[in-house]
């Protein structure tokens, strides 16, 4: 892959031989990051277990302290009582029947996060096929299925972030934007590493924390010294 003159100088910046401390990184990246836009941050991180068995899945949900910096479109499905404490929370789509019959018949798809009351499973279950490729399915571990839903729509607008494997065993997350600044992200790294190291499953086995870089949208990643995560 060919990569462009802004991309080449920032990777002439880092050096790959060595795992940067978490602070160090960060300041980096946030150099390497030249593009006209405000590019997000985000890391990756290589886990010692196998996603292919069930007792070794590791997924979940933190909210950052600093956000994301992304503007989060929420759409809630439960009954008619909980709209209005929905709609309260920020929520811009709240509905039942006839939001799981606009996705099915005009394939929309306008929102970012989907939350859902366990009474409206049994309805929403029936979008598996549609949300479920798209990472969008609510899930109870993530606390997106939940009878609370104002909270939820609270948090998820806050910054929540889910994590979870992909099927090389590598979680990736977005930690918010260059604009940010290190310390910020940091702040935002750090509750994401702990929430993952907390996650562990009990039948992993030998080193958990892999590696781990953070990159931004157009630039080099960046190796992160995980030891003092103590995994």
């Amino acid at each position: 892959m060919k990569h462009g003159k802004k991309y080449v100088d920032s990777a002439k910046a880092v050096d790959y031989a060595k795992q940067y401390d978490s602070t160090e990184a960060l300041d980096l990246v946030c150099k390497n990051a030249k593009a006209k836009f405000d590019e997000t941050i985000e890391a990756h991180i290589r886990l010692g277990v196998d996603s292919r068995h069930a007792d070794q899945q590791v997924r979940g949900a933190v909210v950052l302290p600093n956000g994301t910096g992304k503007t989060v479109r929420v759409c809630v499905f439960c009954k008619e009582d909980k709209y209005e404490a929905a709609q309260g929370a920020g929520a811009e789509f709240v509905g039942g029947q006839d939001l799981v019959d606009k996705i099915m018949k005009e394939n929309w798809m306008d929102f970012d996060v989907v939350i859902a009351s366990p009474d409206m499973m049994g309805l929403v279950g029936r979008l598996g096929k549609v949300l479920g490729p798209r990472g969008l399915m609510p899930n109870p571990k993530a606390g997106t299925v939940t009878p609370d839903v104002a909270k939820a729509v609270t948090e998820a607008k806050a910054g929540k972030i889910e994590y979870r494997l992909d099927k090389t065993n590598i979680i990736h997350c977005p930690i918010g934007k260059a604009s940010f600044g290190a310390a910020k992200l940091e702040e935002n790294f750090n509750t994401l590493m702990e929430a993952v190291v907390k996650a562990k499953p009990a039948a992993a086995k030998g080193t958990y924390l892999k590696s781990c870089t953070v990159t931004s949208t157009m630039g080099p990643g960046v190796p992160v010294a995980t030891a003092k995560y103590g995994v």
